[in-house]
Order: C-alpha cells, then sequence, then structure tokens
C-alpha cells in the first residue's frame, strides 16, 4: 500500500486509533518497584527542533525494503519533521500537540500494518482496488469542498463595502418596546367539589376578549402610557400570575424579528405599531431610537454572509451539474408492516382477552 494510500486511510479522523487505545488494559499483578531509571534528558522544545531531524524512527521497517530478505532486520524507517507536520496538514491542521504524540504512534503502527499485508499480498486483493477508489472518490471531494470554501473566502474590501450599501436595512438596529398579548385566558384552577361549591365558569370566546383587550392596550400605549406598566396588566387580563417580561429590547436586529414582525423596524422614533398577531398572541411595538451599525463592525458578519452564498452557489451548480436518477423499484422503501401481515418466525402473537374465558 503507498503511503498515499495510507493517508487517505487515515483522513477519517483519529477516531479509529482512539477507539483501538480506549479499552481499559487488564489489571497485572503486583510487581516489585522498578529499578531507578537514569533522569531523562530536558524535552527540547518543537519550534527549536530541525525541520530534517527524525521525530518519528520506526526499527524493523523497511521503506525500501533490500532484495536480500535476511537484511530487513537492520531495516527502518525515518520520519522528519517537516515529513510529519505536512502529514499533519493535511489530516488536521488544529491538530492539538497533546494529540500529536498518539497520532504518531498510531501512524507507526499502521506503516507497520500495511507493509505486512503487502507481505501478504492484501494489495492484489480485488477489494482492495474498490475500496481505494472510494477512498480516492472521498479525498477528491473533501479537496474539491476545501478549494470552494478557499475561494469563496477571498472577498475584496470593496465587495464588502458594495455589499454594505446595498444591504443597508439588513445592518439596522434599533431599542425597541415590545407588549405581548397572549392569545387565550388561562383558566382559573377548579374549585374544591363540594355539595354548595359551583365550577367557575370559562369566557366563551377568550381569543377574541384578548384581541380586545389587544386594542384597549394599543391605544393607550399610541397615547403615550409606560408599556412596562401595560404589559403587567396583559398578563394580568389572560390570568397569568408570573412576572411579566421585560418590555424593553435593545440592539435588536431586523433577522433577529419574526419574518411577520420584521416590519417594525420600518417605524420612526417614538412610533407604535399597529397589534400583530401570530398564533401565539397579540404584539404591539413602539421604536425607541434606531442606528445603522458601522461598517468597521459588520465587516466580519458579511465576509461570513458572501462567504456562505458563495459555497452555496458553487456547490448548487455542481449539483444541477450531475442529477442522479435512481431505480424507484430497487430503492423502494418496504412498507410497515400490518397487523394482519406476516410475523417473524418466533415471534408470539398476542391473544386478545376475552372476556367469556
Amino acid at each position: 500500500m503507498t503511503r498515499y494510500g495510507l493517508v487517505c486511510l487515515l483522513l477519517g479522523g483519529l477516531a479509529w486509533g482512539q477507539a483501538a487505545n480506549s479499552n481499559p488494559a487488564p489489571s497485572a499483578a503486583p510487581q516489585s518497584a522498578p529499578a531507578a531509571m537514569p533522569p531523562a534528558a530536558p524535552a527540547q522544545p518543537a519550534a527549536e527542533v530541525p525541520l530534517d531531524a527524525p521525530v518519528i524512527t520506526i526499527n524493523g521497517l523497511c521503506e525500501n525494503p533490500p532484495a536480500d530478505k535476511s537484511a530487513t532486520g537492520n531495516c527502518k524507517t525515518v520520519i522528519t519533521r517537516a515529513d510529519f507536520e505536512k502529514l499533519i496538514q493535511l489530516l488536521q491542521p488544529a491538530m492539538p500537540a497533546r494529540v500529536r504524540k498518539q497520532f504518531a504512534t498510531n501512524y507507526a503502527r499502521a506503516l507497520a500494518m500495511s507493509e505486512k499485508a503487502e507481505q501478504m499480498g492484501l494489495d492484489k486483493d480485488p477489494n482492495f482496488e474498490e475500496r481505494m477508489k472510494l477512498q480516492r472518490i472521498q479525498v477528491l471531494s473533501q479537496m474539491f469542498y476545501k478549494a470552494v470554501q478557499d475561494k469563496a473566502a477571498q472577498i475584496s474590501d470593496q465587495e464588502i463595502e458594495d455589499y454594505y450599501q446595498k444591504n443597508t436595512p439588513k445592518f439596522e438596529q434599533a431599542d425597541l418596546e415590545r407588549i405581548y398579548i397572549p392569545k387565550t385566558q388561562t383558566a382559573p384552577p377548579p374549585a374544591a367539589k363540594t355539595a354548595n361549591a359551583a365550577q367557575p365558569k370559562r369566557t366563551p370566546d377568550t381569543e377574541a376578549t384578548m384581541k380586545a383587550e389587544a386594542d384597549k392596550l394599543h391605544t393607550r400605549a399610541a397615547a403615550g402610557e409606560d408599556f412596562s406598566k401595560l404589559q403587567g396588566e396583559a398578563y394580568q387580563a389572560a390570568g397569568i400570575k408570573a412576572g411579566a417580561p421585560n418590555s424593553a429590547m435593545t440592539k435588536i436586529r431586523r433577522s433577529s424579528l419574526p419574518p411577520d414582525q420584521a416590519s417594525v423596524m420600518d417605524l420612526k422614533s417614538g412610533e407604535v405599531s399597529a397589534v400583530i398577531a401570530d398564533q401565539n398572541g397579540f404584539y404591539i411595538y413602539k421604536m425607541k431610537s434606531k442606528e445603522v451599525l458601522p461598517l468597521d463592525q459588520a465587516k466580519e458578519e458579511i465576509k461570513g454572509t458572501l462567504r456562505s452564498e458563495r459555497i452555496q452557489e458553487e456547490m448548487k451548480t455542481v449539483q444541477e451539474s450531475a442529477t442522479p436518477v435512481l431505480n424507484d423499484n430497487y430503492f423502494a422503501t418496504a412498507p410497515p408492516p400490518t397487523l394482519g401481515g406476516p410475523r417473524p418466525a418466533g415471534m408470539a402473537v398476542p391473544k386478545a382477552n376475552d372476556p367469556d374465558e
């Protein structure tokens, strides 16, 4: 197996190596204390290790096997810091230093196993070629997506400014006040059942009642009454004993509001919205102040937006260029079993309770 093929297999991550080491080792019998070892030399910082210095040496593994098989005992494979870090960049550039040692050990073991596999002729197995084809497809698709990401991230300052100017409403942020009026009233708890106690009556149409309450609160809000006070009255009208939510909302963006309420961002300072209804209740907003986020504060957000849009467009183009057609007869989903349908062997059929038995 080539080293490239081994790297393909490692692209799945470090999980395989971690899983191999996850089983606890069996407890050994108590042993006498080992003989004292001389103190180890202090470790050299990684930054001071030369790029051509060996960081992994595998004794007994021949990088270029000699013709004389009896000489393989003197072989060794040496991986320099430059080679190892190139491999890390391929697999996981941000791999923590504490993980690199474990990965180096697993990589050395994988190299040894791949060498034995070639000696056994496993690389001549038909399944080997099929697996390598799949690994090649996986690696190429990952490399393509990485290239798309890198290209999409190349965004100039002019492109950022143009997007900002064309989408100024997206970067407006406002301080608002809001009254939330629940759509229905909370029924009072039923009284204790006694001979003389009457059950509480529910309002026939609580939604209509709360809509009328919302209209009244809107009139008072438009007249300038305090939103916090009106919010408390809205909860009282709904029969909610929990504390009312804070009516103040700061630094609100258009995108953070529900779509059917985003129009409140178009209000002028001091203006009160109409009553807005949705499935949960009624809302009344008041615009306190509004400003546009400066370009320097919106820059990173714009870069992220443009990058995502470009990646989506590129991937959409690729998907539309090669549309799969699946055989529905082959990929049809089996219907769920019915009560009278066949059951797996050995599964008992529950017997209905017969009142006559």
